[in-house]
């Protein structure tokens, strides 16, 4: 039997697979939690249903979805791969399912399953859990291993360590990295929503379009579902750019112009003729009545305001400047983005521990040898859609399965 001690902080996705996979290996782990309860983030995630991971079954391919971090996860997915989360789970007891864009969630449709899963997993090969066991301090001892002291004025010792702490909403997160030899990369938010004071705009709250979104003066355009709600703009097309753009829209001060391409299947030259085509074919028609295909017709209705043309404003008298105005309303909206809101009750940070002073082969600090990492605490992050997770669920398989050997 293994009789090596490792103690893991942080009872996370990271932290708990990490503990589960070293002690599934004959390692004496204890998880420590600072909170009342473990797992909160999985708890809340994708709406309370824990989007797991990404259907893309080709590392290659999966790791180009991670702003920071695609180079550096190309090997460790290579050892633990979505399709090995799905084979992971399904081994114990949890189907997973695949959504049409490619997340993957419980079929319970319940991020309490994974709870539970993780839970279970946890207590079965004998990870001891303790909540509300916070760590201040962290030191090596000169005969190897290190000591903990947690709040309360309790000290600990272990041969190994894993700091999966998660996010660091500030450099102060990442203070035990620190003390122990590490630097960070300044942690600024990804993943987070717009907001914008558009009265018409957020009259229209839980519609939805297919568009394109651009920030020319950082370089940034996505396109994709685009969600409109009571404080601006959400979906996965903002989402997206939010991550892609973390650092640009940070020095911005989150105030910038947006463009929204509400037809991005239509040149605008091909929005130009199709409005010009309508006064000919339905001069008599209110033009706010007469909605531009795909677009809802709420929406519509809200661009021609938008425009300048009233809305008992008939085909056959609109003009040729109105025309124009309303193709590029169409085409290029544009829109003053005074901030950010999160995205629901989820946080993902862009920043953390710098990649370069790890290994990634073990997740072993190459400045402390025995320090491990998983999961937020580390300069990666990736795209919405279950790409987070799995990057958790990968460091922390592998930091676990090397911590016990």
């Amino acid at each position: 039997m293994n009789s090596r001690h490792v103690i893991v902080v942080g009872g996370g996705a990271a932290g708990f697979f990490a503990a589960i996979a070293a002690a599934e290996l004959g390692a004496q782990v204890t998880l420590l939690e600072k909170t009342a309860r473990f797992l909160d983030k999985v708890r809340i995630s994708g709406g309370g249903r824990c989007n797991v991971t990404h259907a893309c079954f080709e590392p290659r391919e999966f790791a180009t979805r991670y702003p920071r971090g695609e180079r550096a996860l190309l090997a460790p997915f290579q050892k633990f791969s979505a399709r090995d989360t799905v084979l992971w789970f399904a081994a114990r007891g949890v189907t997973l399912k695949t959504e049409k864009d490619g997340r993957m969630f419980p079929t319970t449709d319940s991020s309490q399953t994974i709870v539970d899963c993780l839970m279970a997993a946890a207590e079965k090969v004998g990870v001891k859990l303790r909540q509300n066991c916070g760590v201040e301090k962290i030191a090596k001892i000169a005969a190897g291993g290190f000591e903990l002291n947690l709040t309360g004025g309790e000290r600990i010792s272990c041969d190994k360590v894993l700091l999966a702490t998660g996010g660091c909403r500030a450099a102060a997160g990442g203070q035990l990295a620190i003390s122990l030899g590490h630097t960070l990369e300044t942690p600024v938010p990804s993943l987070f929503t717009f907001q914008i004071e558009a009265p018409w705009l957020r009259s229209l709250a839980g519609v939805a379009v297919e568009a394109e979104v651009s920030v020319p003066v950082a370089k940034l355009r996505e396109s994709g579902p685009l969600l409109l709600t009571h404080w601006g703009l959400s979906g996965p097309a903002i989402l997206k750019m939010s991550a892609w753009g973390a650092r640009a829209l940070h020095g911005l001060d989150y105030k910038f112009p947006l463009f929204v391409n509400w037809v991005p299947d239509l040149s605008v030259e091909k929005i130009a003729a199709e409005l010009t085509s309508r006064r000919h074919k339905f001069p008599a028609k209110y033009i706010g009545n007469n909605s531009f295909a795909p677009l809802p017709l709420r929406l519509w209705e809200q661009l021609v305001l938008a425009a300048g043309i009233p809305r008992e404003t008939r085909w056959s008298v609109v003009t040729r400047a109105q025309i124009h105005t309303l193709t590029q309303q169409l085409s290029r909206s544009e829109f003053s983005v005074s901030g950010k809101s999160l995205n629901k009750d989820e946080f993902v940070t862009c920043g953390g521990v710098k990649l370069g002073e790890l290994n990634f082969k073990t997740m072993e600090s190459k400045i402390c040898p025995g320090l491990y990492f998983a999961g937020e605490l580390l300069d990666i992050d990736g795209v919405t859609g279950g790409f987070n997770f799995q990057a958790a669920w990968t460091t922390g398989f592998i930091a676990g399965s090397a911590m016990a050997a």
